[in-house]
């Protein structure tokens, strides 16, 4: 049975891919020339493509509108299928082995626990995808982070990987509960977060992340909790999640403080975007900038 995807989960959708589209943008030039730019608020020119954080989104949206919840083996079937179908939207290294060996019909638990001598990925690519999953299950944080555990296993086995998807689902559902309501400061959001999810590098970035004090600068809250330069959940989750506590009611403000800290732009635009348009929406981003992005496919 197909179901409606609900509005707020739209939004999230739609702002993910637009920070994924918009931080993608930013890897090319050099950093002087880039920070300038951004200091300036000069956007880089379209087209605006996005990459692998919006394709896997799409797959999730998809699989919760048939399904109304993550079936996991189903899950990594199905994003083994978009990959093959699309494999050059800047997958990881780890992914396209993952994915090639689910597609030839291995079972993934077998496949993404094998990865980095048994341990298995710590990678940011299982929270990269699942905000829209915080905003379908919004109603309920136990569900949040139990889809978002499942969701995540179907690529990522290492207990940080799902600690990252459980915490921008999380974020994301909350950011949906608080519609129409004032914003919570910075650090009660991240605070209430990381009370939400088991004992990790990333609940303890987040708690790291809510101690940082008021005013302190982009590059300086990218230095001391990672911004994606690592690639792992633990490196990424937590900045991206103070970069949108910090502007819930702003999405292109969102943008350009977390393109600011560097590291995976588009990683880290796409976890920000899609916690904050699940609360704002997305009517206030600039026309010019819905006309640079990729559109996504009709749902």
């Amino acid at each position: 049975m197909s179901r409606t995807v609900p509005p707020p989960v739209l939004d999230s959708l739609r702002g993910l891919a637009l920070g994924d589209a918009f931080g993608d943008r930013w890897f090319h030039p050099p950093v002087d020339e880039a920070s300038a730019e951004v200091a300036s608020r000069l956007v880089r020119p379209g087209p605006w493509h996005w990459t692998d954080d919006t394709a896997m989104a799409l797959v999730l949206v998809c699989h919760l509108r048939a399904h109304g919840e993550v079936r996991s083996a189903a899950l990594a079937r199905e994003f083994a299928a978009e990959y093959t179908a699309v494999p050059h939207r800047k997958y990881g290294p780890s992914m396209h082995q993952v994915l090639r060996a689910v597609h030839a019909g291995e079972d993934h638990v077998a496949v993404t626990g094998a990865l980095f001598g048994g341990q298995g990925s710590h990678g940011n690519g299982a929270a990269m995808r699942v905000a829209p999953l915080g905003a379908w299950f919004a109603d309920d944080l136990a569900v949040v982070a139990e889809q978002a555990e499942r969701s995540a296993r179907a690529t990522h086995a290492h207990p940080e990987a799902v600690a990252g998807a459980q915490a921008v689902a999380l974020a994301a559902a909350l950011a949906v509960r608080s519609r129409g309501e004032l914003a919570v400061p910075r650090a009660e959001f991240l605070h209430e977060v990381a009370s939400l999810l088991p004992a990790t590098d990333v609940r303890s970035g987040l708690r790291i992340a809510a101690r940082l004090p008021a005013g302190t600068s982009v590059r300086h809250a990218a230095v001391v909790l990672g911004s994606g330069h690592l690639v792992s959940a633990q490196d990424t989750v937590p900045f991206a999640l103070w970069s949108a506590a910090g502007h819930l009611d702003d999405l292109v403000e969102a943008l350009w403080g977390t393109v600011a800290g560097w590291g995976d732009m588009d990683t880290t635009c796409a976890i920000a975007a899609g916690v904050v348009a699940a609360r704002s929406g997305t009517d206030a981003v600039p026309p010019a900038w819905s006309a640079a992005q990729e559109p996504l496919p009709d749902l």
